[in-house]
């Protein structure tokens, strides 16, 4: 899929995973890094974003990943990802029969604005469509404006307050969710 001049969306592959890990790690730690003590931030990297657990959420039927990519001088590369849970991950808030979720999208450090998450977030909500989901959930971040401020375009709003573990840190997080 084309998401734009030299923007190219595709699925991953075994071949991506040390890439998609590094991404998701430098994204994170970029954005979230400083909230944490450094035990717990190292326990959440090696458990939720390591090669290993990439390797295992892209072996998992339930989760969906895209691929952003940018063409270069020196050839092209992983500038965002999209994973998406083709499962309920907050059943007590659903408010329909076949809800689903984003699980995750991150674009590089440095990538926000250009582009990146608009067409991933229109690639997850075709997806989303075609596997005939009536509702989308994510989490995010209860101090992350400018995310907020995206999801909110896309027609997602708050629907309820939950939290988010890292080590022995429980953040305060917004659920956001959207009709489809």
């Amino acid at each position: 899929m084309d998401a734009g001049p030299h923007l190219a969306l595709r699925a991953p592959g075994p071949a991506d995973i040390p890439a998609l890990s590094r991404l998701a790690t430098e994204a994170f730690v970029a954005k979230f890094g400083q909230l944490y003590h450094p035990d717990d931030l190292a326990a959440f990297l090696a458990d939720a974003l390591s090669p290993t657990a990439i390797a295992r959420e892209l072996a998992d039927p339930t989760r969906v990943y895209r691929l952003a990519e940018r063409a270069g001088a020196a050839g092209s590369e992983l500038a965002g990802y999209c994973k998406l849970g083709l499962t309920c991950g907050f059943p007590q808030y659903a408010r329909a029969a076949r809800v689903m979720e984003i699980k995750q999208l991150y674009t590089a450090v440095g990538a926000t604005g250009g582009g990146i998450g608009a067409a991933l977030m229109e690639w997850g909500m075709a997806e989303f469509a075609a596997h005939g989901a009536d509702e989308v959930q994510l989490s995010v971040w209860s101090e992350n404006f400018g995310a907020q401020r995206f999801y909110a375009r896309y027609g997602f709003a708050k629907v309820a307050d939950v939290t988010f573990r890292v080590g022995r840190q429980l953040d305060h997080e917004f659920l956001f969710a959207r009709m489809l």
